[in-house]
């Protein structure tokens, strides 16, 4: 098989994203509401965030192709990148942006917390200051179709 024929990278990334959408989705509709496990709710955050930390890579590493962006060693300032640069041209409203960096930051929380304990249907995440933040399985969905959402905006500005 000739070397040219690998996929590209930000093609990839697109379908790894949509396979962890996949993963999350099963997990948030199917198995979630019959095992009520607070554990497959921390599984479908990761993987939520997962698919839409790929998908913002992609989109980046197509636009990085057509020189439209330059790249960073820097996750942040690739990230804000995307929001000045990026964003607006796959149609991703503030709304949107806002939704990624809340799940951002409640899997980064989720990361480095100390405790987690599940109250009432939703898992409280607590962190090292005891200030706390709840995932239920609707905020969840909200993300889950927030990358949805995400994937569909790439591949049509990709034109895929």
């Amino acid at each position: 098989m000739p070397e040219n024929s690998e996929i590209p990278l930000y093609k990839e990334n697109l379908q790894k994203a949509i396979k962890n959408i996949r993963i999350a989705d099963h997990m948030i509709y199917v198995t979630y509401p019959v095992i009520k496990d607070k554990r497959l709710l921390l599984k479908g955050l990761e993987q939520v965030h997962e698919a839409l930390t790929q998908v913002i890579n992609a989109i980046l590493q197509y636009d990085y192709l057509f020189k439209r962006i330059q790249l960073s060693k820097d996750p942040r300032a690739n990230f804000d990148s995307f929001i000045s640069k990026c964003a607006a041209r796959y149609n991703i409203n503030s709304e949107e942006i806002n939704s990624v960096i809340e799940l951002f930051t409640l899997a980064e929380s989720h990361k480095k917390s100390p405790l987690e304990f599940m109250r009432r249907e939703r898992i409280v995440i607590m962190s090292d200051n005891l200030k706390t933040v709840s995932l239920d399985s609707d905020r969840l969905k909200k993300y889950l179709n927030l990358s949805k959402s995400l994937v569909n905006k790439a591949k049509f500005g990709m034109s895929i």
